[in-house]
């Protein structure tokens, strides 16, 4: 499989290349030149299928031969070795929960996923891999222990000072050895731009070996496209027949480009709707046809506190920056604070299920647009003890902590601070 830039389709290069570079030359994001559709037979016997075996069939055509099926085989099953499974909340309403991972946050997927292929791709190369990521919340801790200790990578991840929980902060600047945490005088924004400018600069890409494990890489993107395979077969098990309805709550728009990924592989999905908090430039588009970035603002939601999404050119290039296409593909829905703060103590009074912020959009933007005859499946991203500060006040009550998650806030940080500028970031990563 060869890959193309968004920027300049007629350029190809390989995985290998495309997963090292994270961004191409152009500043476009790498995409597959085809989209493979999986066999009937695959769906048909999807229900008696394992998570790990699933990854394998869908994955395979991306990353074989490139890599060998075997080797690739232990890469899919060290990488998910943990359960993903689906839970029903409501009558018509299932949460997909994605935080029985490492660190307890959907993106412990694709970070693991990634780890092992850049192991994979680092062996015999003089020198180390530098992996830069910015992180408004769980992108850092997923990464950072997806990467803790795995020679020959260095990891640097920059955040927004203020602008992360204390769970999460605490989740990647407690690790030390391979991993550096940098905090920003700036936004999440200024922390993915910084990031963006690094790629391009001449003197950093000259001196060393730079990727990134954003969702701007493939090789962090790809894999997430395969839990949404996963909660289709759970349900078929279960004997839900309807319709399904996805929601994603969405900041840079990487997780639902991987549900599109899945649907155009042959996943039968009868909608995708993407729920934001008030950083709404997506389901703004998707009303007006006019795509606004605009500084991000804060909220409970943090992780989706994006102004200008990074994914969202992928989806531009799925469909020929077809307006109307894409509108018909996907469903848009913002929410307040107030209203996700509401959403999450009505469902734990009603449901008696506890769900963290990004989750209580998606489950609140269901309750809007399912329509008879659909089931509806929400991603639960992370779970709700990472958020403290903002569940608890709204239940009246602690949230249990995880075991994990409590070995995390006893450790010590370790970080450093920078201004929101390339030379800041520049004499830190050549130091």
């Amino acid at each position: 499989m060869q890959y193309y830039s968004t920027n300049t389709p007629d350029i190809k290069v390989s995985l290998k290349e495309a997963v090292l570079r994270g961004l191409a030359p152009d500043k476009g994001l790498y995409m597959p030149v085809t989209i493979p559709k999986l066999d009937d037979d695959f769906f048909a016997t999807i229900a008696n299928r394992s998570l790990p075996e699933i990854a394998f069939e869908v994955l395979k055509p991306f990353f074989c031969p490139d890599i060998p099926e075997e080797i690739f085989k232990n890469i899919v099953e060290e990488s998910l070795n943990f359960d993903i499974p689906v839970e029903q909340v409501s009558k018509d309403i299932y949460a997909l929960e994605l935080f029985h991972g490492p660190t307890l946050a959907f993106k412990d997927v694709g970070a693991r996923f990634m780890a092992r292929i850049l192991s994979y791709f680092s062996k015999g190369q003089d020198e180390d891999i530098t992996v830069l990521v910015a992180t408004s919340g769980d992108t850092g801790s997923a990464v950072a222990n997806g990467f803790y200790k795995v020679p020959g990578i260095n990891v640097v991840v920059l955040y927004p000072k203020g602008m992360v929980s204390q769970v999460q902060e605490k989740q990647f600047t407690t690790l030390g050895h391979n991993i550096t945490s940098v905090e920003v005088e700036g936004t999440f924004d200024d922390c993915q731009r910084m990031v963006k400018e690094a790629f391009m600069d001449d003197e950093l890409k000259d001196t060393m070996v730079l990727t990134s494990a954003n969702s701007i890489n493939l090789a962090r993107l790809l894999p997430q496209s395969v839990y949404y395979h996963h909660a289709y077969a759970q349900l078929r098990r279960a004997g839900v027949n309807e319709d399904i309805v996805f929601c994603v709550p969405s900041g840079n728009f990487g997780n639902i480009t991987a549900g599109l990924v899945a649907q155009a592989m042959g996943l039968p999905v009868a909608k995708f709707v993407a729920a934001t908090n008030i950083n709404d430039i997506v389901p703004e588009y998707l009303r007006t046809g006019l795509y606004m970035p605009a500084p991000s603002k804060s909220t409970v939601a943090n992780a989706m506190d994006v102004g200008d999404p990074s994914n969202f050119v992928r989806i531009l290039d799925l469909f020929g920056s077809d307006h109307q296409v894409i509108k018909a593909k996907i469903e848009g829905i913002a929410f307040t604070d107030d209203q996700i703060r509401a959403g999450v103590k009505r469902i734990d009074q009603i449901h008696s299920y506890v769900l963290d912020p990004h989750g209580a959009t998606g489950y609140l933007a269901l309750e809007k647009k399912l329509q008879d005859g659909q089931k509806g499946v929400f991603l639960e991203t992370a779970h709700p003890a990472k958020f403290p500060e903002v569940i608890e006040p709204v239940l009246g009550r602690k949230v249990k902590v995880p075991p994990r998650l409590q070995a995390f806030m006893n450790g010590t940080p370790k970080n450093t601070g920078i201004n929101a500028t390339l030379d800041a970031l520049k004499l830190l990563l050549l130091k």
